[in-house]
């Protein structure tokens, strides 16, 4: 249920997704193989098999490797590796990255990041600080004019695979004045460079997030992304984009969530029937379907809205796909673990892995709160 009927080629699309999440990670035993017990949610053999098909690449130029899909085509992605399960934690963030790349980077930076990307690299983005999270203008990262490029000292963190990372694309302070979003900068920190120190943060979802340390990090000019210090407006411009893609990545969530929840509650029998044909768990999931397929039409509806429309920010929109995804997503995983009594909290199972995936959503690329206060402001408050 997309709104909308699938094209035969998108339709084979998702049907070569579904196989291969099938065949690569279809049961529990392959996913804690290739998750290390389920601390590593990117593995970067599958990733590179992913790469092989083409599939990275699915919203990226033509001339740079891509196929040259839009934003539906890369929600339609996003909704079934999460459906799936396929542990390729690195390609989100990646497409979240490729954006400024393409929209202010220099012919030589496309070819050198999005044929990069599309290939199977990873590429973080980096603006979170320990000061500065849903305020991102508070940002104090420090990037001054030196020998010709930039010298870069400060801290970053929460920063999503970039243990993984080729690149990574920093959002940094050249100036500072009275507009604090003013003065902000992008540039595309190699991951080896000297004066990086790169330390992962334990979570409940194993290693995805990092502490980036900088110190005294010289890189050349060139590695300026778009115009130095309009970063505010650059990030802006992207957030169509962010939102999508994690609004879809929360729609394969919440599926894949309330299938294991349905599937359960069919064959788990107490007092001699199955627990799905009481009117209190029938219900339940009647109602998690339907705030599933919402979930779904709203993020392809404001997806398709945006491909039709280039260029045109949907601030409104994008932050309510994001705020009802995510939300969703949580709801459904939080009540499955409730009909599924203590199994839903045992490891056995993966519906306390869904609880930590869907929950943490709704604070990465900004909490629920900054999208209902964004969505607010749209209604004059």
């Amino acid at each position: 249920m997309y709104g909308f009927t699938l094209s035969d080629e998108r339709q084979a699309f998702v049907e070569a997704i579904r196989d291969f999440a099938r065949r690569e990670c279809g049961t529990r035993e392959q996913r804690d193989a290739l998750t290390q017990n389920n601390t590593e949610p990117h593995n970067p053999e599958l990733y590179k098999k992913v790469a092989e098909l083409g599939w990275l690449g699915v919203a990226i130029p033509e001339e740079f490797g891509g196929s040259g899909g839009g934003l539906v085509d890369l929600c339609l992605f996003l909704e079934e590796i999460s459906h799936g399960q396929v542990p390729i934690g690195g390609f989100p963030v990646s497409a979240i990255s490729a954006g400024p790349y393409e929209r202010f980077g220099t012919e030589e930076q496309k070819q050198e990041m999005l044929s990069a990307i599309a290939g199977g690299a990873v590429e973080a983005i980096a603006m979170s600080e320990p000061e500065a999270g849903s305020d991102v203008g508070n940002l104090r990262c420090k990037a001054e004019r030196r020998n010709g490029g930039y010298v870069i000292n400060g801290q970053k963190t929460w920063i999503s695979e970039a243990q993984h990372a080729a690149h990574i694309l920093l959002v940094c302070r050249t100036e500072t004045g009275s507009d604090k979003h003013k003065g902000l900068t992008m540039l595309s920190i190699p991951a080896d460079a000297d004066g990086i120190e790169i330390r992962g943060i334990e979570t409940m979802g194993g290693r995805v997030v990092n502490d980036v340390f900088f110190n005294d990090c010289e890189v050349s000019a060139d590695r300026l992304v778009g115009a130095e210090g309009q970063a505010w407006m650059q990030l802006m411009s992207g957030l169509n984009t962010e939102r999508l893609i994690i609004a879809a990545q929360s729609v394969g969530l919440a599926q894949r969530a309330l299938d294991d929840a349905l599937a359960y509650v069919k064959e788990r029998e107490q007092f001699g029937r199955p627990i799905g044909s009481f009117q209190t768990i029938s219900h339940r999931i009647a109602d998690l379907a339907t705030e599933v397929a919402c979930a779904r039409l709203l993020t392809y509806a404001v997806a398709r809205q945006c491909d039709e429309n280039p260029g045109v920010l949907f601030p409104k929109e994008a932050s309510m796909a994001k705020l009802k995804a995510t939300e969703t997503g949580k709801q459904v995983a939080l009540e499955g673990m409730q009909m599924m009594g203590g199994y839903g909290y045992a490891t056995e199972y993966d519906m306390q892995n869904h609880v930590r995936m869907n929950l943490v959503s709704t604070i990465y690329g900004g909490t629920s709160e900054i999208q209902r206060e964004i969505i607010a402001k749209t209604q004059g408050l």
